[in-house]
């Protein structure tokens, strides 16, 4: 996302994000798309892409008489998005969310379904605390269980940030009965967590594998034959064979598990593992590997 001199009001960027995903992926934009999508008048929405195009991106977008739209141009770059066709999947998720509780609901977008599986159960109190202690940087009393230990054990964290892992929440939080930085899912709180006043001690900036990054250097299967592998390559966009996935390492087991890549189990059937994780012992992981492994994997 380009860097502006001046602040976008939340509303607006909302507003420019719709203009630019809705003309890169579809590659037709109206003011009807801006009108259905936020309840604003033709003049107002014409005036938000002439702004957009004025300010943010001067010929990002050119006007098609022919379509009665406006095109992508030739040099489209973009500004307010990263041009990742995941955000226009979500676009079409909200659409779909929408639709299903207003049967009129229509923004203008194609027919489509996004999947989506059952989500983990947040109870609305722990998600309260949870956001209020780590927005704050207070501690947090909370009672936990695990698969490992099912019987709930209360301990003192304090958490520095909320992960999201598409089907389940996560908080990264140093906890003080195991005297380092671990991961929780908010569905295994037990009772409702409480957000003390007490500060916390122990921040993101003392979290080590939070701070490190690592290249995860991802391949086909190489039980694949070199045609599959190289349809494989192809769907992920690998040069010369290999994508590299920078992240976090405290993120890296969450990344593997959406691959569907198992470190130190590998599926039998190559088609359904598809992909391999190529430096697993530059990670760094150490100890730690295969317990955070099976976390994310739900075994602990």
């Amino acid at each position: 996302m380009k860097k502006t001199d001046w602040p976008i009001r939340w509303d607006l960027l909302l507003r420019y994000r719709l203009i630019e995903t809705v003309a890169l992926w579809e590659g037709r934009l109206t003011t009807n798309h801006i009108c259905h999508s936020f309840g604003i008048g033709r003049q107002q929405a014409s005036k938000d892409i002439n702004t957009y195009l004025r300010e943010l991106a001067p010929g990002n977008l050119m006007y098609d008489r022919h379509l009665k739209g406006y095109v992508p141009a030739t040099r489209f770059r973009p500004v307010v998005t990263r041009g990742c066709v995941s955000e226009y999947q979500d676009l079409l998720a909200r659409q779909q969310s929408l639709s299903n509780t207003f049967e009129s609901f229509d923004i203008g977008l194609p027919d489509s379904t996004v999947v989506q599986g059952p989500n983990r159960v947040i109870a609305p109190e722990t998600m309260r605390a949870v956001v209020t202690a780590t927005r704050h940087g207070r501690q947090l009393r909370a009672s936990y269980a695990s698969l490992s230990r099912p019987e709930a054990v209360e301990s003192i964290l304090e958490p520095h940030t909320l992960v999201c892992t598409g089907n389940a929440w996560h908080l990264r939080a140093w906890c003080d009965s195991n005297r380092e930085y671990r991961d929780f899912a908010l569905s295994r709180f037990r009772t409702s967590p409480e957000a003390l006043r007490q500060k916390a001690r122990h921040t993101r900036q003392s979290d080590a594998d939070w701070n490190r990054q690592v290249t995860m250097i991802i391949t086909p299967d190489p039980r694949l034959t070199d045609a599959q592998q190289a349809i494989i390559a192809r769907d992920y966009g690998m040069e010369r064979g290999c994508l590299e996935v920078d992240t976090r390492a405290a993120l890296a087991p969450y990344v593997l598990s959406r691959l569907g890549i198992a470190v130190d189990n590998h599926h039998p059937d190559p088609l359904i593992q598809q992909l391999e994780l190529a430096n697993p012992d530059q990670l760094g992981f150490g100890s730690k590997r295969e317990r955070a492994l099976k976390a994310v994997a739900g075994l602990s």
